[in-house]
Formats: structure tokens, C-alpha cells, sequence
């Protein structure tokens, strides 16, 4: 197929003849699509795609840099043919095309705003905007504003090893290219002819070898204890908020979307704990609404029906000293921190070892699996995965109990008593 010709553009040589400007220079090469070259002071040239066709629907991104002091690798560095290729696959997806249909006539979606989709899908599917929110921290300006469509493996690979480097634990690595990838996959599907590049987050992002390895802290029953006085102690809405917590073995999350109504009082006091929507993203708020009976001490119902008095039947049953709803970990993060360091607990641990030490405590005093996993709204295999190594760990006395002692030979020679003849 015939190219679009423009000598000043097609060489290196050429190039370093034109004049660095802030308007780039332009050849046209399909209806309405352009590919732009500007010449910068520094020597360093960059292309860019513009689609025009008259209308406000018009845009114009940069995509790359010229080959005029490096060599081109078709990812970040383009000659002039690549760059032509790459403008039309940016532009609608083609290549090589050789139709005349225009483009599309919308900018190609960057990662940025493939973030703030994701999260408007979150929120429409009852899901944690976190997913969204917290990914952004670690994103740089420069990544978040390139194009999903020239997103490749060997950046996002770097992307995501540079985040253990910063010195978070794998699983958090790979919760975080878990939301990198649901949020390009959604970019992918609304643009499916211009975002062609899937295999490239689903090799740049794969899972890390060890992140599946359990690293839970599991506390003692009294540091359970002296963890929710230090919270009482430090602010009493933060200290029924870990008491919940602590008592019922919830998630963060679960426990504050408690309504008043939730609270079941009399002999023997319960909550109906709001479901995780984990497992069923195909049908969050549905899940979101169901409710499981878990029980609480006498104690607990009386701070919790104290703590609901005079409020409607649909209000939050948990709030903050603001008076707001317990909302993300941004919220206690820095004081638990703090309660955490005062009672010089592991330093790893967080809100979730409340969780971890309930379920090993049930398991401990004998419960059964099944119902281990179905008071802490998860699944036996989930427990048995994660928890197998914490049983061993602290079961020391039950399984002690259950040793065969021999008794030396000698011992069982002296205790024999002749039978009289």
C-alpha cells in the first residue's frame, strides 16, 4: 500500500531541518486522520495523532517519540512508518487499513479516564470505589495519561515490580494489578475495535508467585481484649466500631453498613451482619443486602442498643466521633496504627487481625469448619487455604493432648506384679 509522503517527516535527517516549534507539523494520511510531528529545542521530536473533521469531536494525542537520537522499538520510540501505523490503529483501530471511513470521532480513552469509568462502574455495581481510589496512589501522571490502546507489557510489568520495590507485600501488588486489569478490561470492551492490546496487561500484570501466601496476624485472646480497650480508650465510637469487630469477626467493610434495625436484643443478642459482595461481582448489591445471624455478648448489645437510641430503624448503627459512617481504612488506618505500636502488637497488623484471631479461635475451640465459614460469611475451602497453617500454629495443646507417652521398658518391668501360684 502506497504511504502518505512528506520528506521533511520521513527521516531523522529531515526532521533536524525543521524548525522546533510549538505546532507540530501535519501530513495527512486518511479521511479526517492526521499524524503529527513536532520538533522540540532538546533534539527529542514527538508524534501525535489528530482527528478533525470538522466538528467539536475533534482531538488531538500525543502518542510517542521520534526516532532523532535513538533507535525506534515500535513501543515508545517510532520511525516514520510505525508512526503512520500507529495513528491509524490509535485513530480507529487499522493499522493497515485501507478504508476511507473516518474515524470514530472520539479521543482514544487514556488510562485516567479509564480509572474514573472503572469507578463509575464500581459504584453502579455496589462495588468498592477503593478498587479505583486506591490504585491512583501508585499510578504516575505519565502513565495515567497515556493511551489504553498503546499500553504494553514490558511498562506494566515495570509498573507493577516497581510497587515491591516501594515495599508492599505481593498480595497487595496483586490486588492492585487485579484493579489495573478490571478497569482496562472495561476500557477494552467499550472499544473494542481500537483496544486490541488485552494481552498486554493479561502478561504485564500476571500474578506474582508467593502473593497467595498467607501472612495473617492472628492475635492472642488477651491482646484481642487489650486491643479493644485501647480503642474504647482512645475514642469510644472507634472502640465499639473494634469491639464489633472483634466480637463477631466481620470485615471493616460488613460491619459498617450495620443498620439500627440490625441490632436483635433479648436473651440472646445477635446481629444481622450485612454479606460481603466478594465472590459475586455479577450480582454485588443484591449480595450486598442479604444479611446472616451472627451472635454478640450481652455487653456488646447493651453499648450497641445505647449507642442507637432514638435514631430511625434504617440509620447506621456504627458511626464515627464526626458522626459520619465508618467509611474506607482512610478513616481508623492511622489510629489503629497508633493503638497497635502503644501495645507493641505485630506491626503488620490491622483491623482484619480481629478477623484472622476470631476464625482461628473458633476453629481452636472445636467448631466446625462449616460453620466457622458460615458465621464469617466466607467458604470452608477459604478457610482451609487460609487458615491451615495458623491452626497448626497455635493447637499446640490440643494436639499434645492427643500423644501416645511410652513408658520406658524398664518402668513397665518394675510395675509387673508376680500373680500368686
Amino acid at each position: 500500500m502506497p504511504k502518505p509522503r512528506k520528506i521533511t517527516l520521513e527521516t531523522p535527517t529531515g526532521r533536524a531541518k525543521l524548525t522546533p516549534r510549538k505546532a507540530s507539523y501535519f501530513v495527512r494520511v486518511a479521511p479526517h486522520i492526521a499524524l503529527g510531528y513536532r520538533r522540540n529545542q532538546s533534539g527529542f521530536g514527538t508524534w501525535s495523532v489528530r482527528f478533525a473533521d470538522g466538528s467539536a469531536s475533534g482531538w488531538l494525542k500525543k502518542f510517542g517519540t521520534a526516532d532523532d537520537l535513538e533507535p525506534a522499538n515500535n513501543s515508545s520510540v517510532f520511525n516514520y512508518d510505525q508512526a503512520l501505523r500507529q495513528a491509524r490503529k490509535l485513530a480507529r483501530g487499522e493499522a493497515d487499513g485501507q478504508t476511507e471511513t473516518a474515524a470514530a470521532g472520539f479521543a482514544p480513552i487514556t488510562l485516567d479516564a479509564a480509572l474514573t469509568d472503572y469507578q463509575r462502574d464500581l459504584e453502579a455495581r455496589s462495588g468498592s470505589i477503593y478498587n479505583a481510589t486506591g490504585l491512583r496512589r501508585h499510578l504516575s501522571a505519565q502513565l495515567c495519561a497515556k493511551p489504553v490502546a498503546l499500553l504494553d507489557a514490558q511498562e506494566l510489568r515495570k509498573w507493577r515490580d516497581g510497587l515491591l520495590g516501594k515495599g508492599l507485600r505481593p498480595s497487595s501488588v496483586v490486588r492492585y494489578c487485579k484493579s489495573l486489569r478490571a478497569a482496562l478490561n472495561l476500557a477494552a470492551s467499550h472499544d473494542k475495535q481500537r483496544i486490541t492490546n488485552a494481552d498486554a496487561w493479561a502478561a504485564g500484570l500476571d500474578t506474582l508467585p508467593d502473593a497467595t501466601v498467607a501472612r495473617n496476624v492472628v492475635l492472642s485472646d488477651q491482646d484481642v481484649s487489650r486491643f479493644v480497650g485501647a480503642a474504647y480508650d482512645h475514642d469510644a465510637k472507634l472502640g465499639l466500631y473494634v469491639d464489633v469487630l472483634a466480637t463477631t469477626g466481620a470485615r471493616p467493610s460488613q460491619a459498617a453498613r450495620l443498620l439500627v434495625e440490625d441490632l436483635h436484643g433479648g436473651t440472646k443478642p445477635r446481629l444481622r451482619m450485612p454479606r460481603s459482595a466478594k465472590g459475586g461481582s455479577k450480582n454485588r448489591a443484591a449480595r450486598k443486602n442479604e444479611r446472616i445471624s451472627v451472635p454478640i455478648t450481652p455487653a456488646l448489645a447493651a453499648k450497641l442498643k445505647q449507642a442507637a437510641s432514638g435514631r430511625a430503624a434504617d440509620a447506621p448503627l456504627l458511626l464515627q466521633g464526626n458522626g459520619l459512617p465508618w467509611g474506607g481504612s482512610d478513616d481508623y488506618r492511622q489510629d489503629v496504627a497508633g493503638i497497635v505500636n502503644a501495645l507493641k502488637l505485630d506491626a503488620r497488623a490491622t483491623l482484619y487481625a480481629l478477623r484472622h484471631s476470631s476464625i482461628v479461635r473458633a476453629l481452636l475451640r472445636g467448631l466446625p469448619i462449616r460453620l466457622v465459614a458460615a458465621s464469617h460469611d466466607t467458604s470452608s475451602a477459604e478457610i482451609e487455604r487460609t487458615y491451615s497453617k495458623h491452626i497448626t500454629d497455635h493447637s499446640d495443646e490440643i494436639a499434645r493432648a492427643a500423644l501416645l507417652h511410652h513408658a520406658p521398658a524398664s518402668a513397665v518391668a518394675n510395675n509387673v506384679v508376680a500373680l500368686v501360684q
